[in-house]
């Protein structure tokens, strides 16, 4: 999940155990940022300060966990890491563990192990994708070839089962589970639908074992490694599920419409490697059903778009096609769903706070 607008967060960290004299944390929380969507806990004086400063726990064990003693291993490792990102992940994991006791040593740990997993597949997404940029800087296969970027990620996600062997086999059994359903994801939108799928039930199904299942097991984590009821695990599963949906749909729109954001990743990368997204599903529908304008527009889609000028004048059709407007319906529809679930929680800063994210998630202009 990428492109949500950021704020600047500057809490100051509680002092951190003498086992972690090197973490400066009011240095590195000056740093972070908060996306869209989780002002409340910034605002919140035991909260804001308790989140920063986990978050810069989890920002040195990554840097750790990617640590190499070979020297290229060690530099394709970083790439992505130092490219920075907005943590959405482990911060779901250390926000959901407040519903426990989110000082437990293994809620950092937890939060690390979602966040390799995360930046493991983004090695792959971008070679499959052929992304000349991710994070604004260029993908590690424009930089080292794809061989190595594939490998790549196959060393972090190596590292991030390692983290997770040592959490213990029901977080090892979370884990596998989710990454069985992102390897399915990216070969059932590789293949595409079956001749007797809906086009768009499949693609809904594509993303959320891409999106969806990473984003629950990080809120679960979070529930499990914070001692929190066992009754919010469901919960946050299923809120996962859905805020994953609604913000996979979102920024597909936001790539295919051409919104200017802020990934670095160049818009209509998707339409221009061929990959089904919402608006473009809906336009083919419409098309079907007689819409001559979207007749029209397919023909573009459909044709040669490796020059940026045809590429543009495709974003700027999808984007002007009522499918565009629809398909931010179908994305608020879901968000809406995630906050549904969340009813059974308790009231209070974790409960807003994601209730709060699964707005923003599809209320991004930029």
């Amino acid at each position: 999940m990428t492109n949500s607008a950021n704020h600047s967060w500057t809490h100051a960290g509680h002092g951190l155990p003498d086992s972690e004299p090197s973490l400066n944390t009011t240095a590195i929380a000056t740093g972070l940022q908060l996306p869209a969507g989780f002002a409340a806990i910034a605002e919140d004086p035991d909260l804001g300060p308790a989140i920063t400063t986990n978050l810069a726990r989890v920002e040195k064990k990554l840097r750790e966990a990617i640590a190499n003693s070979d020297p290229l291993a060690d530099a394709t490792s970083r790439h992505l890491v130092e490219a920075g990102g907005k943590r959405i992940r482990p911060l779901l994991t250390l926000l959901c563990a407040h519903l426990g006791d989110a000082s437990l040593p293994a809620v950092v740990q937890a939060a690390v192990v979602v966040e390799l997993t995360h930046l493991a597949t983004l090695y792959h997404d971008d070679v499959m994708d052929s992304a000349p940029f991710r994070r604004g800087a260029p993908t590690a296969h424009e930089v080292w070839g794809n061989s190595v970027a594939v490998l790549t990620g196959d060393l972090i996600f190596a590292r991030a089962s390692i983290l997770v062997s040592e959490l213990g086999s029901r977080a090892l059994g979370i884990q596998a589970r989710t990454f069985e359903r992102l390897c399915l994801g990216q070969l059932h939108e590789t293949v595409g639908p079956r001749p007797d799928e809906d086009p768009v039930e499949h693609y809904l199904s594509v993303i959320a074992d891409k999106t969806g299942s990473l984003v629950a097991a990080s809120g679960q984590f979070g529930a499990i490694f914070s001692g929190a009821d066992e009754a919010y695990e469901n919960v946050l599963v299923e809120y996962g599920e859905k805020v994953g949906v609604a913000f996979q749909l979102a920024d597909d729109v936001i790539d295919v419409t051409g919104v200017k954001v802020k990934s670095g990743k160049s818009p209509g990368t998707d339409l221009r490697e061929g990959v089904p997204t919402l608006p473009v599903l809906l336009l083919r529908k419409a098309a079907a059903d007689g819409d001559q304008s979207a007749v029209e527009l397919l023909k573009l889609i459909d044709g040669d778009l490796s020059s940026d000028e045809a590429l543009a004048e495709a974003v700027a059709g999808l984007r002007q096609h009522p499918v565009t407007a629809e398909s931010w319906v179908v994305a608020r529809a879901w968000a809406a769903d995630a906050i549904a679930a969340l009813a059974p929680l308790p009231e209070g800063v974790v409960k807003a706070s994601l209730s709060s994210f699964a707005h923003a998630v599809v209320d991004r202009a930029s």
